[in-house]
């Protein structure tokens, strides 16, 4: 069946096959966390990003090849209840970005800037900074060689607007101002959008609206 992107706690993972990468994505949790386990087809190493709730399930999707990393989006909690019991049975790398990593009580091993790439197997992401929802949060971009790029979006990019800033005018403007400069005008309208809670987009099926969350303020 072809992806699309709709999973629910509870529910059957969603599998999205690209020429090289494969996307697990699942929902977990009481908050319909989105996690999603990344695997490189040529060499079997997986990362997962957002090990948010229900460890045991995040487990079975990662299955019995193992985890070399778990990217943690931003520091709210909903993002790494499951994290420190992930990373005890895998032994698998932790990631945030530098600005949230004190905010994740599990050790961050390596501290994620803005445009650092993360690797696993033969499989690079390109971390994007976006300032708003939280200071340090990261978006995660995998340019696919054989289509169009996709990008992990945590919090700070939904289907209908940027993530929450909690009606502090400052941080919605920062965080609409990064979205705009460091996603949508730099990648296509073709770029996948996979957001840390709901259903997928696409940049080209939000781009239009970028001056109606402007005007709006959130």
């Amino acid at each position: 069946m072809a992806y699309t992107g709709e999973v629910t706690v509870g529910g059957t993972p969603d599998v999205h096959e690209l020429g090289e990468l494969i996307i697990t994505k699942v929902a977990v949790g009481p908050m319909d966390n989105n996690a999603y386990v990344l695997r490189c087809r040529a060499t079997d190493q997986q990362l997962l990003i957002d090990a948010a709730s229900e460890p045991a399930t995040l487990l079975e999707v990662v299955g019995d090849d193992g985890l070399a990393g778990v990217v943690t989006t931003h520091r709210h909690g909903d993002h790494w209840q499951a994290l420190g019991e992930v990373v005890g049975a895998t032994g698998a790398r932790t990631y945030a970005g530098r600005l949230d990593a004190e905010g994740i009580p599990v050790p961050t091993d390596v501290l994620v800037e803005d445009e650092d790439t993360i690797t696993f197997g033969r499989i690079r992401l390109t971390a994007r900074h976006l300032v708003g929802h939280t200071p340090g949060s990261i978006a995660l971009v995998y340019d696919d060689p054989h289509g169009h790029p996709h990008v992990f979006t945590g919090d700070c990019l939904f289907p209908g607007g940027v993530g929450n800033t909690h009606h502090d005018a400052a941080a919605f403007t920062s965080l609409l101002n990064d979205v705009t400069t460091r996603l949508f005008d730099v990648l296509p309208d073709e770029t996948w959008v996979y957001p840390g809670h709901g259903k997928d987009t696409s940049l080209g099926t939000e781009r239009p609206h970028l001056k109606e969350w402007r005007e709006r303020g959130w």
